[in-house]
């Protein structure tokens, strides 16, 4: 097995979120500077211009927000509107698969929990390494859990 990363550890895609964070800090500047600048908008429909640029921040910044958090106790995975906290014991497996958007958690209630903070998007070796990580502490803290 690998070294194992110390604790706690936060996966994320890095250059993804910087991206995003700018592409949406762009966007508003670019409409609310198109809002000062026409003249013939009412003071309302200025107000409607910065408004959509802030909405429109708002989302690319909540789809940066993903990230997962690996600690002692267990991982904490925030996706773009949810956020869940899985004991090590409930994770029998972490896969990344080729053509995967992003790493899955097999949990021991039989469903997948997709994990948006570790994808292979843009960073692909990254997302790889992180995967690896990830797997290498699940299995780790799994047979610590055993009797």
């Amino acid at each position: 097995m690998s070294q194992l990363p110390a604790l706690p550890v936060t996966f994320r895609p890095g250059r993804t979120r910087a991206v995003l964070l700018t592409a949406g800090i762009a966007i508003f500047v670019v409409i609310t500077t198109v809002a000062m600048l026409l003249e013939q908008l009412t003071p309302g429909e200025k107000l409607s211009f910065v408004l959509t640029g802030a909405l429109l921040f708002a989302v690319l910044a909540m789809l940066a927000r993903v990230k997962v958090v690996a600690d002692d106790s267990g991982v904490t995975v925030v996706n773009i509107v949810s956020r869940r906290r899985l004991a090590w014991a409930e994770i029998l497996q972490v896969n990344l698969r080729p053509g995967d958007p992003w790493v899955f958690l097999n949990l021991s209630d039989g469903t997948s929990l997709p994990v948006l903070g570790i994808q292979p998007g843009i960073a692909k070796e990254r997302a790889i390494a992180d995967a690896r990580a990830l797997r290498a502490l699940a299995e780790d803290r799994s047979l610590r859990d055993l009797p």
